[in-house]
């Protein structure tokens, strides 16, 4: 029987309703108060619960089985994808899934121009990768204590904003953001190189700021925890299979470029000395 995909959630049956339970105790189905809804929302909506209205997880699953099918189709060709999570609980989480999937990251304010102006923080990025190396060659112990504090301060400053675009070697193929409500200019900088958006989409944000939207409360981070989790599982497998496939490629070109050794046989003659 062939292994299930990470991106094959279930669509219906004992399964389905599993899940479904799962993404319940995990909060994921809690939207917003009533009075904050976004009208373009309302299809995603199921109900309401004491003036907060319930995300429709049916529909969350459809949608996140859409997303994690487009991620895996990024990773598979090789493409990177910048993952934002900008709200105080998702710091820490979002650093820890992009660092095991070596892509790059947003886990403080966002930078304006990450993607519209990246040449100019490519260049910030550089500059953080220079003071890092000459801290750990010893090139700051010219300089006074005072000297040190204060670079140190500045390097504080320079990880804090720049220090999760390190991987970031040129514009990712799409950016996966936790908290869009906090993160639309992400979305907007993205929108305008065409870059593609996935994101968590509560019920008080436009869906429309997402070109994969995921409906789901992003502020728990049990919620968002969830969530990532798929998305993380769906990036190993689709590495996995790249790599896998890669290793095929490699090996077919040596071979192709191996020359073969042919048997060659030797025609011994006979010469016949005829006396006369």
């Amino acid at each position: 029987m062939p292994k299930k995909k990470i991106l094959d959630l279930p669509t219906e049956g004992k399964d389905l309703e599993s899940l479904i339970e799962e993404m319940t105790k995990a909060g994921v189905g809690f939207g917003h108060r009533t009075s904050k809804l976004h009208p373009k929302m309302k299809p995603y909506i199921l109900g309401i619960k004491s003036t907060v209205h319930i995300i429709n997880l049916e529909k969350t699953v459809e949608e996140l089985r859409k997303a994690l099918a487009f991620i895996n189709e990024l990773v598979e060709r090789g493409q990177q994808i910048l993952f934002v999570g900008t709200k105080v609980q998702f710091q820490e989480l979002i650093q820890e899934v992009a660092e095991d999937c070596d892509f790059p990251y947003v886990n403080h304010r966002w930078v304006g121009g990450a993607i519209t102006n990246f040449p100019v923080i490519s260049d910030r990025v550089r500059h953080l990768e220079e003071m890092i190396e000459a801290k750990k060659k010893g090139d700051w112990e010219k300089y006074t204590k005072k000297e040190r504090i204060g670079l140190e301060h500045q390097l504080e400053k320079l990880e804090d904003k720049f220090g999760g675009l390190k991987k970031m070697k040129g514009l990712p193929a799409a950016l996966f953001i936790l908290d869009l409500d906090k993160n639309k200019l992400a979305a907007k900088e993205a929108r305008r190189k065409g870059l593609p958006v996935i994101a968590l989409v509560d019920t008080n944000v436009n869906p429309e700021l997402a070109d994969y939207l995921i409906p789901a409360n992003d502020d728990a981070l049990s919620s968002a925890r969830f969530i990532l989790d798929k998305v993380q599982a769906a990036i190993k497998e689709a590495q996995k299979k790249a790599q896998e496939e890669k290793v095929v490629q490699e090996k077919a070109s040596k071979e192709a470029k191996t020359p073969k050794t042919a048997k060659t046989t030797k025609t011994t003659k006979t010469t016949k000395t005829v006396k006369k």
